[in-house]
């Protein structure tokens, strides 16, 4: 913790209230980098959740109640979400939920998700299928449908956290290669054919997706950080959050990745950065002789994104844009702009520095 770091939260969290003066009740996606001007979406798509955890990360800073309210009133508006065929509804209502304690409303639409997940798990398959409500094959196992939903599914009961276990492991089974393996040694996603009965890497995204490792390194972190966990699937996921960091280069990489890192002369992925530094400050709180360098790693990367990527008030633009967040490369959409998501992960991880949460709980 440092004066850097609570200035860097005093400006995210005075841009969470500028965001929202301008969505209204509309979702912000992400915003131009040179005006700060945010694409919104209705409904929330995929990200509503961090929008609504952003609220409620601002609420717990300022201890205002007409925050809280606002916070409440965008969680609300998640509730649609509940019934859909999506696995980002881990994404969605854990990490749109996680952070209103003592909120009845928010943790009973949380556990409503929740067991709406888990009805829609398919057994044979071990996994929550990825579903299609946002477009695209239904039968898709994706990294990024992991993190939350891990979490979100524990919480409905003994059911529920072996179809948490179920999910990230046979996500594992199919998202990390094995020593000797030809294949890349990370796929972010894969198709199932009925007709064969086989998993088959897609392109898209790709193998040199860095978001996707970070996903999944926070989606171990969050299994590590579930009580009563057994002690070999401890043993799995701490080997598994161990290939990530060592394969990724998470603690000898450049603290910011490319969004590709295939492509290291292409955009940055402020996001993912980010996302790892959360996942590393977990991390640090897991039994294990690293918890010092997780931490101080996490802190580097934050002190990165602060001082390299985060607007000041220079009259230009808003101040607190977490700028360099990379949407999607490929498809050249939104790839040096301001990120919903990369706001999120930058605001929990200097609350948690600052004792405004427990990093463990969210």
């Amino acid at each position: 913790m440092s004066a850097a770091t609570g200035r860097a939260l005093a400006a995210v969290m005075e841009r969470v209230a500028v965001t929202a003066a301008e969505v209204g009740p509309r979702f912000p996606l992400h915003a131009d980098p040179a005006d700060g001007r945010w694409t919104t979406t209705g409904r929330g798509s995929w990200t509503g959740g961090f929008w609504a955890g952003l609220l409620w990360l601002r609420a717990r800073y300022t201890g205002a109640e007409p925050d809280r309210r606002a916070a409440a009133a965008c969680t609300a508006r998640l509730e649609p979400w509940a019934g859909a065929d999506t696995a980002t509804r881990g994404l969605i209502f854990w990490y749109g939920t996680a952070a209103a304690v003592d909120d009845v409303e928010a943790a009973a639409l949380r556990a409503r998700a929740a067991r709406a997940c888990l009805s829609a798990c398919d057994p044979e398959l071990g996994i929550l299928p990825w579903g299609d409500a946002l477009g695209g094959p239904r039968l898709l196992a994706r990294v990024d449908s992991v993190p939350g939903t891990v979490p979100l599914l524990a919480g409905a009961g003994p059911e529920g956290a072996a179809a948490a276990a179920a999910h990230l492991h046979r996500h594992l089974d199919l998202c990390l290669g094995r020593p000797g393996d030809a294949a890349p040694w990370f796929r972010p996603a894969l198709g199932y054919e009925t007709a064969t009965g086989r998993w088959h890497p897609r392109e898209d995204p790709p193998p040199g997706w860095s978001r996707g490792q970070a996903w999944l390194l926070l989606a171990v972190t969050d299994a590590l950080l579930q009580p009563g966990i057994p002690a070999g699937d401890f043993t799995r996921l701490t080997a598994a959050a161990a290939l990530v960091i060592t394969r990724g280069g998470v603690l000898t990489g450049r603290p910011v990745p490319p969004a590709d890192t295939a492509r290291p002369d292409g955009p940055l992925d402020t996001s993912a950065a980010a996302i790892t530094a959360v996942a590393l400050l977990k991390l640090a709180r897991t039994p294990g002789p690293r918890a010092e360098q997780y931490a101080l790693r996490a802190e580097e990367i934050l002190d990165r994104l602060i001082r390299s990527h985060l607007t000041d008030d220079d009259g230009a633009r808003p101040p607190g844009m977490l700028l360099d967040g990379c949407y999607d490369a490929a498809k050249r959409l939104a790839v040096r702009h301001e990120l919903v998501w990369g706001d999120f992960f930058l605001a929990l991880a200097l609350s948690a520095l600052h004792g405004l949460v427990d990093i463990t709980r969210v």
